[in-house]
């Protein structure tokens, strides 16, 4: 009875540990739904809003559905079979074998998934991993609000929330994943898995969805300032409570296990995941309060950039050096951000930035910082070329090169961009019906904006009193 009690309460606070760390991840999404509302102007607020709630449906549904399968049928693929029932189980090493028995687990109708008494674990994870999948979907939001159909947009969020990331998760966020076994790769806090995917993704996107109308005057962008920028700050405050969820939740802690480890299975403490991540958050928002000259939008979404420029090591780095990768990190961050901006790709929240670039690098650096670290018997010390070739196949392969077809595909059967027309007028009442302020019109109901300042300085007169009748 003893030995039971012992074993039930290790399964207890691993189920517990999984589940209100992924709780927590949840407050990811309460401050995109915040932080890409403020930056929305007050046309596009509830259209913005509505994007990232069913951003959690699209994304949550398809994960279970396909999502989880794929993170566990692809880790030996290219390089090994593609794990399913039609695969030759005794041709497959011991590691394959394990795999294999993790796919049979992961189709939506086993009894893993399913009100299970005797697997207390695995729905856990899937809610888990959903929601780091659900993430990526909200990184892409926010860069393309304002003229992205509602449809193609969730479109979009299912390749790379259930597909494209799950891919990079199972090379390189795996166990038995090939970055790993043969290259030695370690990305602990998903810096390119993640983030690099789902940035890269986003600018392949932006690349076929163009700027909004009145972004470029002349050939130069043109500052479109959000419509509540305290809510934008609150919503980064938010997401970064969740990210101390999100990183603990990427530890190992099994019942029976001594000690928490990495998903690599080298070791680590929550103790240390604490003091790295919040000093990373300071570090990061004074480089990027340095770097842009106090901007506030760009100092407080540097907190994000450098949590994300050590997210691959944190687990590895002291905790002085975390300062300055992160401060590095997060004063390039506005630089190319801008730089990108005065390129024609109008991304309104800098996620190219701050998670496609941060992410790379991040990637990258435990190449230099901790090369040569040894992960396991038989596994490749970490190196230079190991994290690079990583991330380059995160950031091209998985992220922009399915972002930019599958966005070319979406603008030909004309479901990426909305019209012209309703961008003028707003996304709230094309895909709301009503605006989020209704009390400021007439009627009480709703008020068609008044065409922007943009187009007012470069439209012809008769043109604009059409407009605004």
């Amino acid at each position: 009875m003893e030995e039971d009690a012992v074993k039930f309460l290790g399964t207890f606070v691993s189920e517990s540990f999984y589940y209100w760390a992924s709780v927590i991840m949840l407050m990811i999404h309460v401050g995109f739904l915040a932080y890409e509302g403020g930056v929305a102007r007050t046309k596009n607020v509830l259209a913005t809003m509505t994007k990232n709630l069913l951003t959690l449906c699209s994304v949550g549904i398809s994960f279970f559905l396909f999502g989880w399968w794929v993170y566990n049928a692809f880790p030996l693929f290219p390089f090994g079979p593609l794990l399913g029932p039609w695969t030759d189980a005794e041709s497959l090493s011991d590691s394959g074998k394990a795999a294999m028995g993790l796919v049979e687990a992961s189709y939506p109708w086993s009894p893993a998934v399913g009100p299970n008494p005797g697997d207390h674990l695995t729905g856990v994870f899937v809610f888990a991993f959903a929601l780091f999948a659900m993430t990526t979907g909200s990184i892409m939001s926010g860069a393309l609000i304002e003229r992205a159909k509602m449809g193609g947009y969730l479109i979009l969020s299912v390749i790379l929330g259930s597909v494209c990331w799950v891919i990079g998760g199972a090379w390189g966020w795996n166990p038995y994943g090939w970055f790993f076994t043969k290259l030695g790769y370690h990305d602990f806090g998903c810096s390119a898995v993640v983030h690099g995917i789902a940035g890269f993704f986003t600018l392949g996107v932006l690349m076929v969805l163009g700027p909004r109308i009145g972004k470029y005057v002349n050939g130069k962008p043109v500052a479109i300032l959000p419509h509540n920028l305290p809510l934008t700050l609150v919503g980064l405050m938010c997401i970064f409570v969740g990210f101390f969820g999100f990183l603990a939740a990427c530890a190992i802690m099994l019942p029976g296990q001594a000690g928490i480890i990495t998903i690599y299975g080298t070791p680590m403490t929550l103790s240390s995941m604490g003091l790295n991540t919040l000093l990373a958050l300071a570090a990061g928002i004074i480089g990027a309060y340095i770097s842009s000259k106090g901007d506030p939008f760009f100092t407080i979404s540097g907190g994000l950039a450098g949590i994300i420029t050590i997210g691959a090591g944190i687990d590895l780095y002291q905790p002085a050096l975390i300062i300055v990768l992160a401060f590095a990190g997060a004063f390039l961050m506005p630089k190319i951000a801008m730089f990108i901006e005065k390129k024609g790709v109008d991304d309104v929240v800098g996620a190219v930035a701050v998670h496609g670039f941060c992410g790379f690098i991040g990637a990258v650096l435990p190449g230099i910082f901790a090369a040569g670290y040894v992960q396991g018997e038989g596994i490749p010390p970490i190196s230079f070329v190991g994290q690079l070739t990583c991330a380059l196949v995160c950031c091209v392969i998985l992220g922009f090169l399915p972002g930019l077809g599958s966005a070319y595909v979406l603008q030909k059967f004309g479901l990426l961009r909305v019209s012209k027309e309703e961008e003028i007028e707003g996304l709230d009442l094309a895909d709301c019906g009503y605006g989020a302020y209704p009390e400021a019109g007439v009627s009480g109901i709703t008020m068609k904006p008044a065409p922007d300042p943009e187009i007012v300085a470069t439209a012809p007169a008769t043109k604009l009193a059409t407009e605004s009748a």
